[in-house]
């Protein structure tokens, strides 16, 4: 009713009715379906995601199955478990896969430890002035290339480095090129993804709660382990599955500072390149893959994902 009376309005006032082209209809149908809208506006990146991303994983996937003529040297499809079996019974990928998990985990506590004092000094002591100002420094060394940041670490670490000359007076030493060093490394490359999530997380932490925890009468650790930890804990886990995957997968820090140690990444590196042999590559990322859909499974039943 209200359309049709306003039509003999704007005639009497001069102003044409609006043609029904298929623009205009199409227009109207999108004002009054509101998941439609969504789901075109969705349909584009999605397709994009699904076409570049889970193919690509797809065909790593079969890729995997196939195999290399020792002879040529070429890539035949012949369908076999071969590859599979090679890396999940071979005592140098068992060993690769558990030095590569256990130097991602290592990095993640220590990040998640390093993180935990900074964040909470950000989000409640520190004025929205300063907050700010450390928000920036977090986000400066991720300006800085990958590779700068690495060889950097190389010279600190190196023989006569700043971590000699720091160390040497008081009798340490450097430790030089070896899993310490990927270690140390990876830390620093990837703590601002660890300190930002919990540096959000406290955000959410009201300050009524840490007061009336006080007035109660807890002491400041008893505080922290009963008031924010158990808030607290999504934005940790968040910050865990950024700093555990990036360490999984990397290989390129390891072939800088890392000595002769191998990790996962290189294993992969090393086929697809000098070695020419495509599918044990592809079967050897699928570990990382497989860990990382158990971790983020084991993450996803914590409830922790879930409150993020």
């Amino acid at each position: 009713m209200t359309s049709s009376a306003a039509t003999p309005q704007t005639e009497r006032a001069g102003i044409p009715r609006p043609r029904a082209t298929p623009a205009r209809r199409i227009s109207v149908f999108l004002s009054k379906h509101a998941r439609t809208r969504l789901g075109l506006l969705l349909a584009a990146p999605l397709f994009w995601l699904g076409a570049v991303y889970i193919v690509a994983l797809a065909a790593l996937l079969v890729t995997a199955f196939w195999t290399v003529d020792s002879f040529t040297g070429e890539v035949r499809i012949d369908w076999t478990f071969d590859n599979i079996v090679r890396v999940v019974t071979g005592s140098l990928y068992q060993t690769v896969t558990l030095r590569t998990i256990g130097v991602a985990l290592l990095v993640t506590v220590v990040d998640i430890l390093i993180a935990l004092p900074i964040a909470f000094f950000m989000a409640k002591v520190a004025s929205r002035w300063l907050s700010r100002i450390l928000v920036v420094a977090i986000l400066m060394p991720l300006w800085a290339s990958y590779l700068v940041k690495a060889y950097a670490w190389r010279s600190v670490l190196s023989e006569g480095g700043a971590w000699s000359s720091i160390v040497e007076p008081f009798g340490g030493e450097t430790p030089g090129y070896g899993l310490p060093a990927v270690v140390i490394t990876l830390a620093y490359l990837w703590l601002p993804y660890v300190i930002l999530p919990i540096y959000a997380g406290l955000e959410r932490v009201p300050d009524s709660l840490l007061e009336a925890s006080g007035d109660l009468g807890a002491k400041t650790w008893r505080t922290l382990v009963s008031v924010v930890l158990p808030m607290l804990w999504p934005a940790i886990i968040a910050a865990s599955i950024f700093s555990f995957s990036l360490s999984l997968g990397d290989y390129i820090t390891v072939n800088i500072v890392g000595g002769t140690s191998q990790m996962l990444g290189n294993l992969v590196f090393t086929n697809v390149g000098a070695a020419n042999n495509l599918p044990l590559a592809a079967a050897i990322s699928l570990v990382p893959i497989a860990i990382m859909v158990v971790y983020l499974t084991a993450a996803r039943r914590s409830g922790a994902l879930e409150n993020l």
